[in-house]
């Protein structure tokens, strides 16, 4: 059986352009992501640095364009200065915020030369936890000055005698967490960043930056911490971030794949109140988004490691289903419906922590099933952002009414010729018979069409057995008269890649 969509496209409905930090990622001192992850300097594939080789060749394949560092919960106690430097001066220090011992082995140097590697921008963070102004403002004068001033120049004796140029930079992390350390209300978070942020242009007038929301729309202060927030800092910021985490521990699949509608709801409520601050302030200036933290989480209630003051434990290394590689696909197409406000997302976080890259110390890599769906929006969803006409049957789950079997957006890129639908079909028995529209775009043809799925939606990839869920290109997308028609497979993830002849 099947059940049928409609779906239809124009060149000249758009949405807005994709910012390429859209596709941005996430790398804290937390757990194996940076020790065992991007750096072991015992590892076989270990380059002259102590980087895996491994761990960057599946980051350059994603084609990552920023990358957050270096937290997250960490930065909230993170003395930059102790990361810098020779490294047999480095202290090893209790690291609070996850029990756990930081060597300092690598920081704010190292991580800049890995990022020109895997050919990243990097979104630096600054500590307002237990820090604030003139750490912040030392921090970009050591990474963005030129030279001729003590911090800059001591950049240069640590053998970096061009600056990073680290363009974007974030004002603390989950400041309104309990969790937190140096947690603050709304009024005195919003005062210190508005600081903060005056001194750090003063240094560098060219950096973006961004100031924390609400750690989740589930807090109590939400909506309130936002608007509080940004009425002290509105005229220094260019971003508001957003953090937003999702998970099937209910094991109700069918709830779990409507969640984007969550994610939806979520931005549309924070650009709202970024919206109504504007007002208030008669201000000109559009402030835009960054969900700088988003993934499927589903051991966010687990403790942290059972013995601490370890080096680099295991945490938080979800083993991630079909299932899940859906749901992330569908808060990917939600970030495109929202490119308009939404210019930067990092998926949290890249590599062995709630991540689609999984090592072993010592042994080999592998790709968990969100690595695909990932992988295909940063490749094939550069462009323009179209706005969609969509018919599809509805259903309704446990917290959501009116929810989509198919969830689609499509992307223009007019450089290349070249127009991408990306597709989930969330029936989890039935097939759906997709037709899109697309005479606006002349004589097309189908260039692939690949597809994820499973006949198990709980299918896993494991060290032993790294390719049981990847994707294909046996997808049945074919022209019929300015149409494209395919049958998506039941619970599965899609993308239709489409050549303009006439351009």
């Amino acid at each position: 059986m099947s059940i049928k969509s409609t779906m239809l496209i124009d060149k000249n409905f758009t949405i807005s352009a994709v910012d390429p930090r859209l596709y941005g990622s996430f790398i804290e001192h937390l757990g194996r992501a940076v020790y065992g992850g991007i750096y072991e300097p015992n590892h076989p594939t270990a380059d002259e640095n102590g980087f895996r080789r491994d761990a960057l060749d599946a980051i350059r394949a994603l084609n990552v364009p920023i990358i957050r560092y270096p937290g997250g919960n960490f930065v909230s106690g993170y003395n930059w200065e102790d990361g810098v430097g020779p490294k047999a001066d480095r202290r090893r220090l209790l690291e609070l915020a996850w029990w756990t011992t930081e060597t300092n082995e690598v920081g704010t140097n190292e991580f800049a030369d890995w990022a020109k590697l895997v050919g990243s921008e990097v979104m630096m963070a600054v500590n307002l936890g237990t820090r604030g102004i003139d750490a912040a403002r030392n921090l970009v004068e050591y990474c963005n000055h030129p030279s001729g001033s003590y911090w800059s120049d001591l950049r240069i004796s640590h053998g970096y005698k061009e600056p990073h140029r680290f363009k974007t930079w974030c004002l603390g992390n989950e400041m309104d967490g309990p969790w937190q350390i140096g947690a603050k209300t709304a009024v005195e978070y919003g005062r210190l960043a508005n600081e903060t942020a005056k001194a750090m242009r003063w240094v560098d007038p060219t950096i973006e930056l961004v100031a924390c929301g609400s750690s989740s729309s589930g807090m109590d202060t939400f909506a309130e911490w936002e608007a509080t927030v940004l009425d002290l800092t509105y005229d220094q910021v260019d971003f508001l971030s957003l953090h937003t985490y999702y998970n099937n521990n209910e094991n109700d699949s069918s709830n779990f794949l409507a969640r984007s509608l969550d994610m939806d709801q979520f931005i549309q409520s924070v650009s709202a109140i970024c919206d109504y601050v504007k007002a208030k302030k008669r201000s000109k200036k559009k402030l835009m988004l960054s969900l700088d933290e988003w993934n499927v989480w589903n051991s966010i209630g687990s403790s942290r490691a059972e013995e601490r003051w370890q080096v680099a434990p295991p945490e938080f290394e979800d083993t991630y289903t079909m299932e899940d590689a859906l749901a992330v696909g569908c808060f990917l197409i939600t970030l495109l419906k929202h490119a308009d406000r939404v210019k930067m997302a990092c998926i949290a976080q890249l590599i062995n922590v709630i991540a689609p890259i999984m090592t072993e110390n010592g042994g080999p890599l592998w790709l968990q099933t969100t690595y695909y769906p990932y992988l295909h929006a940063s490749l094939y969803g550069r462009g323009t952002v179209l706005q969609p006409i969509i018919s599809s049957p509805k259903y309704d789950s446990k917290d959501f009414t009116d929810v989509p079997y198919l969830e689609a957006i499509s992307v223009y890129n007019e450089e290349q010729g070249e127009v991408t639908i990306f597709a989930v079909n969330r029936h989890l028995s039935e097939m759906l018979e997709l037709d899109v529209d697309v005479r606006s775009f002349g004589d097309i043809s189908v260039m692939e069409h690949v597809v994820l799925e499973n006949e198990d939606i709980k299918a896993v990839n494991t060290k032993s057995n790294p390719a049981n869920v990847v994707p294909h290109n046996r997808g049945t997308a074919k022209v019929d008269g300015g149409h494209v028609k395919a049958m998506l497979t039941k619970a599965s993830w899609n993308v239709i890649r489409l050549r303009i002849k006439n351009v």
